[in-house]
């Protein structure tokens, strides 16, 4: 998407990452460029080594480009130190990982709840956006609820939930249905249709074509190159 009308949620200007190992250089990007404006929700996929999970990590704000610009809603973070890149993180940005990483002895609600109390949310607020939050994802009834009390697909959407509290910019979705059965799976993915069709930005790393075609949008790579960067018919 290149329209300049279309207010950018992610600007990716000539992305190259090398990493060093043992002083020998190793690239990984080479000169990656692409824009997802507000509202897409775009699938990024490529064989292992393709440099996609390097990418992700990247766009998320977890690691920095040697070189190239990366605007994130507006904000130039290419220059920014880490405890900048640590703020936009927060602020601008919810993850969901394959694993859900949720805090095993904590309820749902204070998974949820957990970047709000980061960001020095009071507690009164931070319950009630977290309890929003939850049933957004269809789980207000599993507020007090600990993750060994909840089905993988119920784990799911709390990590979901905590991914939306912060009204982030841009959803980061890695490998999400990854643990999940093909039921489960097929769950998640229309909730994260709707989520998209309520005008929540996605960008979604997946190996597999099947939860690739969700997306509206799928970005290949290879080699750490963009080969191909196609609408879908879904």
């Amino acid at each position: 998407m290149n329209d300049t009308h279309v207010r950018r949620a992610i600007d990716l200007r000539d992305i190259t990452k090398t990493y060093e190992n043992s002083g020998l250089k190793v690239p990984v990007l080479h000169g990656i460029s692409f824009v997802v404006g507000r509202g897409e929700y775009v699938a990024i996929m490529g064989p292992s080594g393709s440099g996609k999970s390097t990418l992700m990590n990247l766009i998320g704000c977890l690691d920095r480009a040697t070189s190239g610009t990366y605007i994130l809603d507006g904000t130039d973070v290419s220059q920014l130190d880490d405890n900048a890149l640590a703020d936009i993180r927060l602020r601008k940005l919810g993850f969901v990982f394959q694993g859900f990483n949720l805090l095993a002895r904590t309820d749902a609600l204070k998974n949820v709840a957990l970047p709000l109390f980061y960001a020095g949310v009071p507690t009164r607020v931070r319950n009630e956006r977290a309890r929003a939050a939850l049933a957004e994802v269809g789980l207000a009834d599993r507020g007090h609820h600990q993750p060994s009390q909840l089905s993988g697909g119920q784990q799911q959407r709390v990590a979901i939930a905590r991914a939306l509290i912060n009204d982030p910019a841009v959803l980061l979705a890695d490998e999400p249905t990854g643990n999940l059965d093909s039921k489960t799976s097929a769950d998640i993915l229309e909730l994260f249709g709707r989520l998209h069709a309520s005008g929540r930005t996605i960008i979604m790393v997946t190996h597999d074509e099947h939860v690739a075609a969700h997306a509206r949008r799928i970005i290949r790579l290879r080699d750490g190159l963009v080969v191909d960067d196609a609408l879908t018919a879904a």
